[in-house]
């Protein structure tokens, strides 16, 4: 490639000249090639460590005149015919014209302008791509390329200089992160590591440090282990390979690769060392910390954050924190943790001001909202730039009017400098509050459709008065006075300040009334519900009617869902319970109908109306317990495998009890699918619920570790898990909630207090207590960090079974062991893999559905398997191989989708493996009939029929009807129904008989006989008998003999046993010798 001109002091040095003249220079690398030496290997160990670009172009051209000591680059070369190519040119369009100069300069001056010029003539065409990987890094990723055979598809997200430990020796070089693949690379003194891994086959990804490895990523597979040290950053590194490994494990389980981001905002100044990947991944972990952190909805997008104060009326000061702006919504986090958390949805913006700035109050900026909010921050780096931003999004958000039309919506921003202009108008519309009714978007709603329009349990419950009560009626009234205490000093509605004083009032106990809103506001389902009005609506005008597997298990299950609370003891609760899981079965197929959704759709319907029930479901399923309800329950599983290492960390003498017991396995799966809502009584579950929709899954395993140190001395005592699931399920069977206004409700476990000693209450808020005194220290940053390795493990153990599975599904009788049949699934799996990844088809998304038995999940179509026909079967040799591949394909693929699953894989390579020369020859001989044959060969094979037959005699007739073999099937449906139907009359056989004389069929017969193992077989079509080879080989020379004196005859026969002999010696052995088809 031509190169923009730079100086080279020493030209020579580490370099060896091999062809020059007056004004260039032809170098090759030292090492390079044959020999070398000592000194190619010190200078191979240079290139590597200092990450030369000589190691991707080894040759150069370099520009030079007579009187001069500065050399200049003018072009490089990753071969010697890419590199003699420009040398070419250069000695036929430049040297002449470089004579005519006198001056030095001016030679050089032409020489780089010219060069200039070549360079910009080449690089015209190309688009420009805006953002733009920088040069040193497409050096970097043609490295990486070249090095380890990678394709154009597989992008370099990023590489570090680092060690790797080969036993005790580090081994100094490279390690290239790609999208799919981890590599390292090292050439020291002759001693070359060339490792590929790809990030699905990790099952263990850890940053460590021990006496032998210090500071080290530890990276294990199912095969070797790896240990990397030396990093420069090593914590930016372990962040990135987190997150391409966690990105490869979704991909195992939804099929979902990485795509670059096309829609974030492109850096003016690219920097010099980090990919556009590397950039969208970083902005895809903020953007997933900012959603998780505020429990905004999955399509938000950050747009920055910046330093800043928030001025807090309730307790009159200036709160640092970060501010955080994205196309919906401003939020604020405060440094401390539970100082202060803040969420402006921007449809709630009336008005942004810029404040008068003053040595108190540098920069400050105010935003009012439709509930009369006021709010001021202060200490803005950037303010005007800010202001801009939140211009911009306020005129890109719509706004609703009054009978649900959405517009646009104009951003009214106010500047100090600027007294003169009129204020702006304010909307006078009312706070969207859901303690409000719900106005707008309830009124959306078809009135046909019948639907719970509040809680069911304002419906199906006594409305007492709270002095009826007694001392719970007081103390419930109590709550609703702090609530609404709190509410009027930190604001009500999406827009509340939310500081440690609002977690420590949902621990004492949301108020049944406020139960509903509270949820909504604090699990973020709110703000989704207020931005798609009418949404349920129409899921459940489209789902109406609609069956599916998902509405079959639903309706299995309504009925189990809570009978004994009276809501669900009638038709509406029923019914309303039904609409809300099939229209979430509609909008998320994916997930579908999960058991456990059932129990906990109706509590939420029991504090919310149907619509509200329904987007609190989503937000469950979608954002606070992920992956929980698929399919495979992966999420549980992975919050399973948290538990099991917190229980070892905090309560370590109970932790090898537990494990030898097998009970963490059994209990957790319950707890956490149903929130503890299906194994401890309604009234006490709630509670939890509560604090589970402010705090996220935190609080499910801080009660989870309680319940496990409630009952350590007794656990320890237990001999069996039957033992221990009874002790555990009398405790939670007793955990009792003294201040519920509600009746009780009769628990499923109530058999499980029967005994001799009465149980012992425990009261459910003193529980929540001694959690949180015990178990407060943990972090949701440490629990993200499990997450991503217990995922690792569960899912790696998921494609384990789903791998036995199918192995198992494989006959017995198939001839390949069991060793034999893991090794080619992992081999087929690698294939569909690699298409994922490179995307070498369009249908390649649509290929693997987790919901699939495990049989169908990996398929591969026919390249892929051209592929593996070449590299894997005994019959891959000459130019003939892609031919039989692609018959081999359509052969094997019965469905006619165009895809094979494993198991017709190894069905085909079984035949060719270790099927007896009978088992071959049938093999063979179907490759050359439909539906092998691919429509234009079934049309030559047809012409040569004809070509065939047009002239012969009528006693050769019974020779075309055997070459009518080679016409489609559904040619052959078009025979006369008489002859079908006679055929296996006794008068037609006699005929045919002394048509043929006394000598016996010929082989094609035989051949018939196993095309119609291919035909369903007929109960009037009776089965000729079976001939041995003996008899076939003298049946053929008979009619052979025969048939001698027929010219067209002739050349059908020397046609015939090309063909054949061909065949057979294909058949004889798994090697056959080069050369073997003509």
């Amino acid at each position: 490639m031509w190169l923009s001109p730079e100086e080279v002091l020493v030209a020579n040095a580490l370099w060896v000249t091999e062809r020059a003249n007056p004004f260039f220079v032809l170098q090759r690398r030292r090492g390079h090639g044959k020999g070398g030496g000592l000194t190619g290997l010190l200078v191979g160990t240079l290139d590597v460590v200092l990450d030369s670009s000589a190691r991707v172009a080894p040759y150069r051209i370099l520009h030079q005149t007579q009187d001069s000591q500065i050399y200049w680059t003018v072009a490089s070369g990753s071969s010697r015919k890419e590199i003699t190519k420009h040398w070419e040119w250069l000695e036929n369009n430049l040297l002449q014209t470089l004579s005519i100069f006198d001056s030095e300069e001016d030679i050089t001056t032409f020489v780089k302008g010219k060069i200039h010029g070549i360079i910009a003539e080449e690089n015209k065409n190309l688009q420009p791509q805006g953002d733009e990987d920088p040069g040193k890094f497409k050096e970097a990723e043609l490295k990486m390329r070249k090095q380890f055979g990678m394709p154009e598809g597989e992008k370099l997200v990023n590489y570090y200089s680092c060690s790797y430990w080969k036993g005790r020796v580090p081994r100094q070089g490279w390690l290239y992160l790609t999208v799919n693949h981890l590599c390292f690379y090292s050439f020291l003194l002759g001693k070359e590591v060339n490792l590929v891994v790809q990030w699905v086959d990790i099952t263990h990804l850890e940053k460590n440090a021990t006496l032998l490895f210090p500071e080290s990523i530890h990276v294990e597979t199912r095969d070797q282990e790896l240990f990397f040290s030396m990093f420069l950053n090593i914590g930016e590194t372990f962040k990135l390979m987190e997150q391409l490994a966690n990105l490869a494990m979704r991909q195992l389980l939804d099929s979902e690769g990485f795509l670059e981001d096309k829609a974030l905002p492109r850096p003016i100044r690219p920097h010099r060392n980090i990919s556009a990947l590397k950039r969208d991944l970083d902005a895809r972990a903020k953007n997933e910390c900012y959603r998780a952190t505020f429990r905004l909805p999955r399509d938000e997008r950050l747009d920055g954050h910046t330093s800043c104060t928030l001025w807090t009326p309730f307790n009159k000061l200036h709160i640092p924190g970060q501010m955080f702006i994205s196309n919906n919504y401003i939020c604020f986090a405060s440094k401390e943790e539970d100082a202060c958390h803040l969420i402006i949805p921007l449809r709630e913006v009336t008005i942004v001001e810029k404040a008068d700035s003053s040595s108190v109050l540098p920069s400050p900026l105010s935003i009012s909202t439709k509930s009369k909010m006021t709010f001021l921050f202060a200490n803005l780096k950037d303010r005007d730039f800010l202001v801009q931003r939140i211009s911009d999004f306020l005129q890109k958000t719509p706004s609703k009017q009054p009978g649900g039309i959405v517009g646009s919506r104009k951003a009214s921003v106010v500047d100090p400098s600027t007294e003169s202009s009129p204020a702006p108008q304010e909307v006078s519309e009312q706070p969207a509050s859901p303690a409000s009714p719900l106005n707008s978007h309830q009124s959306f709603c078809v009135q046909e459709v019948p639907t719970a329009s509040q809680g069911l349990l304002k419906l199906f419950q006594k409305n007492s008065p709270m002095e009826d009560l007694g001392a719970k009626g007081a103390k419930e009234k109590m709550k609703e006075e702090s609530w609404h205490i709190h509410f009027f000093e930190y604001g009500r509605g999406v827009c509340m300040y939310r500081t440690a004083k609002t977690r420590a009032l949902v621990l004492k106990g949301i108020p049944e009334s406020l139960r509903g809103e509270l949820w909504l506001l604090f699990s973020g389902a709110w703000n989704e519900m207020e931005t798609h009005p009418g949404y349920y609506t129409e899921l459940v005008e489209k789902s109406t009617g609609k069956y599916s597997l998902a509405t079959e298990e639903i309706e299995r299950d309504l009925h189990r869902s809570m009978p004994e609370h009276p809501a669900f003891q009638n038709e509406l609760g029923i019914a309303a319970l039904r609409r809300v899981l099939t229209a979430y079965a509609f909008r998320n197929p994916t997930i579908g109908y999960c058991q456990a959704m059932n129990i906990v759709t109706s509590v939420l319907l029991l504090y919310g109306s149907e619509e509200e029930a329904f987007w609190l479901l989503v937000a469950l399923c979608e954002r606070m317990l992920p992956d929980y309800y698929n399919t495979r329950v992966v999420g549980a599983l992975v919050d399973q495998g948290i538990f099991e290492e917190l229980t070892r960390d905090f309560l370590p003498q109970l932790s090898e009890k537990m494990q030898d017991l097998g009970v963490i396995s059994s209990i957790s799966l319950s707890w956490f699918l149903t929130l503890f809502l299906s194994v401890m009584p309604f009234e006490s579950a709630v509670v939890i619920v509560d604090c589970f929709f402010y705090e996220g899954i935190k609080v499910i395993l801080q009660v989870a570790l309680a319940i496990l140190d409630a009952n350590m001395e007794q656990l320890l005592g237990c001999s069996d898990e039957g033992e221990a699931m009874t002790v555990l399920g009398r405790y939670l069977d007793n955990v009792v909630n003294k201040q519920s206004v509600s009746p009780p409700i009769p628990h499923l476990h109530a058999l499980l207090t029967s005994g001799d000693d009465p149980p012992v209450e425990v009261d459910i808020f003193e529980l929540l207590k001694v959690s949180y005194e015990k178990f407060s220290s943990l972090r949701a940053e440490d629990i993200e960090q499990m997450r991503f390795k217990q995922r690792l493990k569960v899912i790696q153990s998921l494609e384990d079974t789903a791998k036995r599975s199918v192995v198992r599904a494989i006959p017995v009788d198939i001839g390949f062991s069991i060793e034999e049949l893991e090794d080619l699934y992992m081999v087929f799996k690698a294939k569909h893999l690699a298409s994922q990844y490179w995307g070498y088809s369009r249908m390649v998304a649509s290929r693997r559905d987790p919901s699939l038995p495990y049989l169908e999940q990996y398929r591969i179509d026919a390249s892929q398997f051209q592929e593996l026909f070449a590299s894997l079967t005994p019959w891959a040799c000459g130019s003939h191989t892609p031919v039989l591949a692609g018959r081999m394909f359509r052969l094997l693929d019965k469905n006619k989708d165009l895809l094979i699953n494993f198991k017709e894989f190894v069905m085909g390579m079984s035949g060719m493996y270790h099927g007896d020369l009978t088992e071959k020859l049938k093999v063979l001989y179907k490759l050359h009939l439909p539906p092998a044959l691919s429509p234009e060969e079934a049309e030559s094979a047809l012409e040569a029929a004809h070509y065939f037959t047009e002239n012969s005699s009528s006693e050769a007739s019974p020779l075309a009807s055997d070459l009518d073999l080679f016409l489609p099937w559904e040619a052959q449906e078009a025979v006369p129904q008489e002859e079908q139907e006679g055929s296996g009359s006794e008068d037609v056989q006699e005929k045919r008989g002394e048509e043929k004389g006394t000598s016996s069929p010929d082989y094609r017969h035989y051949l018939r006989m196993w095309a119609k193992e291919k035909e369903v077989q007929k109960e009037t079509i009776k089965d000729l008998p079976k001939m041995n080879q003996v008899r076939s080989m003298v049946s053929f020379q008979g009619s052979h003999s025969q048939k001698m004196g027929d010219p067209s005859f002739k050349l059908q026969m020397f046609s015939q046993r090309q063909v054949w002999s061909t065949s057979l010696t294909m058949a004889l052995g798994p090697d056959p010798p080069p050369g073997c088809v003509q």
